[in-house]
């Protein structure tokens, strides 16, 4: 068995976020409330009826037909329903990797599929997003990444924690970097329908792909990460291999969690959902951009494209992980280190708050930087 690597920014934040005044290090928006998601009281009562049953184990019909139809030419035979986009995500490596196989992974992302592989006895390698270029797709690193041996590829689209979307072309460069050693692609879609700049939905690669899983869920876009609904599209016999897996983990998501999930990705709801996610994106991001340039030079940063983070570059000579143990400890706030997505000197900071509370951790975080100036 392979030495355990720990999901270090999850561990720090499952230890400290709800010990803090003031937590930015979150990277969805200030969730939804039930009345948020059901104002109409006829489907209250409906609710209120709800047996605690266990649901389909793959998701109840309805749920996985609404998600299917976020995909062109999906049905619901393509759709597995899992406890977040995290199972999802995990229960795809179990499916798509052996020990000792190869994945190639994007970086700067999110850890929990590069730690998960490991986990798995997996061989990783990692292709990078230029920060010299606003987080552009370093084509020539992944092609340098994805070799004979690569059985996966990896990506996060708009990714965490840069919040960059893809481009077209870079999109089909992995597609193509997939397809030349045929491997499988593993996109991570939680952010798409969280823009900032336009009312865009970032394009899927579902389509582009045959050998794909994309995955997402409700915890971001959506603002509903209490409900912990994910899932996966993909090919019906591999969602069917998933599925397997799934048995193994969590059977099923909760069944209130698929009731609500379905009313959620409704084409009535899901417009309003994403459109007060948003909504506190371009709100909060301003208030952030204006705090940052408060300080001088002390902050860079690509503005991102989508997501309810950023993740600026600072110049103080001090990592990031021991700035954000002293900000824990000293000022009663959280923000999520670079070094938890192997880039030093950078900070991933949540902004799609209710301005008051995003304005009050921000003035704790200017103090920290003041203190350690001093």
């Amino acid at each position: 068995m392979p030495n355990f690597q720990p999901f270090v920014m999850e561990r720090m934040m499952s230890k400290w976020e709800n010990q803090v005044d003031y937590n930015l290090s979150e990277s969805g928006v200030h969730p939804a409330t039930v009345r948020d998601l059901v104002p109409d009281p006829g489907q209250v009562e409906d609710l209120l009826s709800t047996e605690f049953v266990y649901s389909q184990a793959n998701g109840i019909p309805e749920l996985r037909e609404r998600i299917a139809a976020l995909y062109p030419g999906a049905t619901a035979d393509n759709v597995l329903v899992t406890v977040g986009c995290i199972e999802a995500n995990l229960i795809s490596l179990q499916t798509l990797l052996e020990p000792g196989d190869e994945m190639a992974v994007m970086t700067p992302n999110y850890l929990q599929v590069w730690g998960s592989a490991k986990n798995l006895g997996a061989s990783v390698t990692t292709f990078d997003l230029d920060a010299d270029r606003a987080w552009a797709l370093d084509v020539d690193s992944l092609n340098r990444a994805v070799t004979e041996k690569t059985k996966l590829v990896a990506v996060c689209n708009p990714n965490n924690p840069t919040g960059r979307i893809m481009t077209s072309a870079e999109m089909d460069a992995v597609v193509a970097a997939a397809e030349r050693v045929g491997a499988w692609l593993l996109a991570d879609e939680v952010y798409s329908g969280a823009e900032r700049l336009t009312d865009e939905v970032t394009p899927t690669f579902w389509g582009r792909y045959d050998k794909l899983f994309a995955n997402n869920s409700l915890s971001k876009a959506y603002g509903l990460p209490g409900l912990r609904v994910g899932w996966i599209v993909g090919p019906p016999d591999k969602v069917d291999e998933a599925w397997a897996r799934h048995e193994y983990t969590t059977i099923t998501a909760p069944t209130l969690s698929h009731n609500l999930a379905t009313i959620a990705v409704s084409p009535d709801v899901r417009p309003k959902l994403l459109e007060r996610t948003r909504g506190y994106i371009r709100r909060g991001y301003p208030i952030l951009e204006e705090w940052m340039q408060s300080h001088g030079d002390l902050f860079s940063i690509v503005p991102p494209d989508a997501a309810a983070i950023a993740f600026p570059k600072y110049r103080i000579d001090v990592n990031s992980t021991t700035f954000v143990e002293r900000l824990f400890k000293e000022k009663k706030a959280l923000v999520a280190a670079g070094d938890h997505f192997n880039v030093d000197k950078h900070l991933r900071i949540s902004f799609g708050l209710p301005a008051d509370y995003l304005r009050g951790g921000l003035d704790r975080i200017h103090e920290m930087f003041a203190d350690i100036a001093d």
